[in-house]
């Protein structure tokens, strides 16, 4: 029995020590700034080597949901699932000033339908950063790209269950690479960052698809009002309530030249390679509750967005080229309860018009935060409306309930 005491006091000794190691860590060299996968309030479970050689932070998040849909013309459904379920580990080895970060994922949504041949797509992020300074952090490996802000941000951090239409089509997502990103952000004057990256064009985790293709990619950040409290731009909704306005504008640009897939680094193969353009705009305002984004996307092709297969030219597929815009305002009361509506508009290229819809996307949302964005209840009520180009319409919505949970 005293050996179990001692035991037990050592490992909470152990903990307290990591703790307190882990926040000065934490505050040195803080990478949400830059490049992280998600955005969370946590610092999850640590554990620091007693000669602080190198440093070991786990976190994990989860979210639960159940849907009724119902889509013009056929039978309502009931669709219950674990959304996503997520495994994450940073620190550093060495020095503080090296860092890494792996997080996998092993949810059926999130690693996709196992195809012969093809790899499995459990890891989302592995990355080795280097930083110098508060300034400068630069990256290799994979993970987010610089991207649009809702991409950006984590699935855990937003408002309403799922991110916008236009998102799910245009989104330039994670890839592999070098990035450097350069952070000047100041508490109540005005603030930049500048970001560029070089990457495969390709997607996650993709082998023996090696060609003279690349992506190259940048965008640049202003903050006229100041940096937003608790790196803010990265989690939606106004749940610090900001005491005085805060204001982001961004815009980013992708080239991805000769991508194989219908949509960049996601979707289908294509039968032949396009290189693709990407124009990503966003805004964001955040006050004493009150939280308002709006987005615009695009992705347009050197060449007819329709590819065929030479040897038999009934088999085609198309990248999905068009824009988008998006519109989402929320208030957050006193008691943590969040109201959110949300607008977004998408349409699709010429080249495509007669496969794809038109599509305006409706949806409205309450979620109450117990312990801010890692412990919340969503619930969500979303109606879209499809236009196709024979002068067809459909009308699809869907009401969902979820669970979002996690350190």
């Amino acid at each position: 029995m005293k050996k179990i005491k001692v035991l037990f006091l050592f490992l909470f000794s152990s903990s307290i020590y990591s703790q307190e190691t882990i926040t000065q860590s934490h505050n040195d060299n803080d990478l949400k700034l830059s490049a992280l996968p998600y955005y969370s309030f946590g610092k999850g479970v640590g554990l620091t080597s007693p000669d602080s050689l190198f440093q070991l932070n786990i976190r994990f998040r989860m979210q639960n949901r159940v849907s009724y849909i119902k889509n013009e013309g056929e039978n309502g459904a009931y669709d219950g699932q674990i959304r996503r379920l997520r495994l994450r580990f940073d620190g550093y080895v060495g020095n503080p000033k090296f860092l890494y970060a792996i997080q996998l994922s092993f949810a059926p949504g999130d690693v996709g339908e196992v195809v012969e041949g093809e790899n499995i797509n459990i890891i989302r992020d592995a990355v080795v950063f280097y930083r110098p300074n508060k300034n400068w952090n630069i990256s290799f490996g994979q993970t987010k790209l610089p991207g649009n802000r809702q991409r950006v941000n984590s699935s855990g951090g937003l408002q309403l269950t799922d991110r916008t239409v236009n998102n799910a089509k245009f989104t330039i997502d994670r890839d592999f690479g070098f990035q450097v990103h350069n952070m000047n952000e100041f508490k109540n004057k005005f603030s930049y960052n500048f970001k560029a990256a070089l990457s495969t064009g390709e997607g996650r985790n993709v082998t023996g698809k090696a060609d003279d293709g690349v992506a190259v990619t940048g965008k640049i950040e202003l903050l006229p009002l100041g940096a937003f409290e608790k790196d803010g731009t990265y989690f939606e909704g106004d749940i610090i309530r900001e005491k005085t306005p805060k204001l982001m504008f961004s815009g980013a640009f992708q080239q991805n030249n000769q991508a194989k897939r219908t949509q960049g680094q996601l979707g289908s193969n294509l039968f032949e390679n396009r290189t693709m353009k990407s124009v990503l705009l966003d805004a964001m305002f955040k006050y004493n509750g009150w939280a308002a984004m709006s987005s615009y996307m695009s992705r347009s092709t050197s060449k007819n967005a329709v590819t065929f297969d030479a040897l038999d030219a009934t088999k085609f597929n198309y990248v999905f080229v068009g824009s988008g815009f998006d519109y989402q305002l929320s208030y957050i009361n006193k008691n943590y309860y969040e109201f959110i509506g949300r607008y977004s508009n998408q349409k699709v290229g010429g080249d495509i018009k007669v496969f794809a819809p038109n599509t305006n996307q409706y949806s409205l949302g309450v979620t109450k935060y117990i312990w801010q964005h890692s412990f919340k209840l969503q619930a969500e009520l979303n109606y879209d409306t499809l236009n196709f180009n024979d002068g067809t319409n459909k009308n699809n919505w869907y009401l969902r309930f979820q669970i979002e949970i996690g350190i």
